[in-house]
């Protein structure tokens, strides 16, 4: 039998050391948000020969744009990411590019105004606060025959999300902070897709805890919580490496755009399994041994 829940503290280190250096850059701004949250325009830019990153970054500059996020983009193209632009800005632009390197540049631009970006985020937030609290009353639901206990299950399982949810975003900050990578609304699909994929696995975990409690009624909680994620570590763990072979193809097959949304899924499936396995049922195991001990304390002096 191998001790998970004697161990709690070694998994707890090792996911402050995955999330405390993300918030950090966090803190630092890391977390670049893309055209899509904070408006403005984007230059799709097509070119018979494309060159180099620092050429257009030159042009942009000329022209006073030195916010400018300039991007290599799949079939040769090139994204500008700018402040809004207006018409005469947009065809000033064009002109620019097209005496730079030649009259067959191809520019599409797109915008997207801050009220639309906006709303994107409201929604993002209100849509992760929902799923939280159906979380919890879901499991609370299905753990009843604990009484308030129940619930700890389900802030348990919120916990482990909130971690999964960090891990993803302390990631995506860093390469932010490092690399000018940004997030965008298939960048929320994505947190919202690992929030339920973790979740689903956490249940599995916590239904085995159930069971086992059910069938060997007044056995202690530690030694239930190690053999139920014996029992399911196999299956949490053959689930999830179907679904990361499955995102790796797709992130190194499935085109520029859908990169960042295959990569953001990647590292929250692999961190939603870590916490599944090795922080949620721990959590059930100290918030257990917390209530041991003040009830232990409560308890009268013998005479």
């Amino acid at each position: 039998m191998v001790r998970f829940v004697e161990r709690k503290w070694w998994y707890f280190a090792f996911s402050g050391l995955l999330i405390i250096p993300g918030l950090i850059f966090l803190l630092l701004g890391g977390l670049k948000p893309g055209i899509e949250f904070k408006g403005g325009t984007l230059l799709d830019v097509r070119f018979d020969t494309p060159p180099t990153l620092a050429e257009v970054t030159a042009v942009m500059n000329d022209l006073g744009r030195r916010e400018a996020i300039v991007q290599a983009a799949e079939g040769g193209r090139i994204e500008i990411r700018t402040f809004e632009m207006k018409p005469d800005e947009l065809v000033a632009a064009e002109n620019a590019l097209k005496a730079k390197f030649g009259a067959n540049v191809e520019v599409n631009p797109s915008t997207v105004s801050p009220s639309f970006s906006g709303e994107l985020i409201d929604n993002a937030v209100r849509s992760i606060a929902l799923a939280s609290v159906l979380i919890v009353l879901l499991i609370a639901y299905a753990f009843r025959n604990f009484g308030w206990g129940a619930f700890r299950y389900g802030i348990a399982a919120i916990i482990s999300l909130l971690h999964d949810a960090a891990v993803v975003l302390g990631f995506f900050a860093a390469l932010g902070f490092f690399f000018n990578v940004e997030i965008d609304s298939l960048f929320v699909t994505a947190v919202l897709t690992i929030i339920g994929f973790s979740v689903h696995d956490t249940i599995v975990v916590f239904d085995r805890i159930r069971e086992n409690l059910r069938l060997n009624p007044g056995e202690a909680l530690n030694p239930v919580i190690n053999f139920s994620i014996m029992q399911t570590l196999a299956r949490s763990v053959i689930t999830s490496l179907t679904v990361v072979l499955t995102l790796l193809a797709l992130y190194l097959f499935g085109g520029f755009s859908m990169r960042n949304f295959a990569l953001a899924l990647l590292v929250g499936i692999v961190s939603g399994t870590y916490s599944s396995i090795f922080n949620a049922s721990q959590i059930i195991s100290l918030w257990q041994e917390v209530e041991d001990r003040l009830r232990h304390r409560a308890a009268p002096a013998p005479a």
